[in-house]
């Protein structure tokens, strides 16, 4: 009696719905906006959330 789990092709990142970054994007001059833009410059959620993106368009 083994459950094997599936692979699927669709990731899901917490990016897409993140609250600092939805801020930033409404007020891209506000202190979430810097702050937003530091955190991605070092977070590799994003950086593989970006890779993730670039592959899709290549597809």
């Amino acid at each position: 009696m083994s459950t094997q789990i599936q692979p699927t092709d669709e990731k899901s990142f917490s990016c897409e719905t993140c609250a600092m970054r939805q801020k930033a994007e409404t007020n891209p001059k506000s202190f979430w906006a810097r702050l937003w833009r530091w955190h991605t410059s070092w977070c590799p959620g994003w950086k593989a959330y970006q890779a993730h993106l670039a592959q899709q368009t290549k597809e």
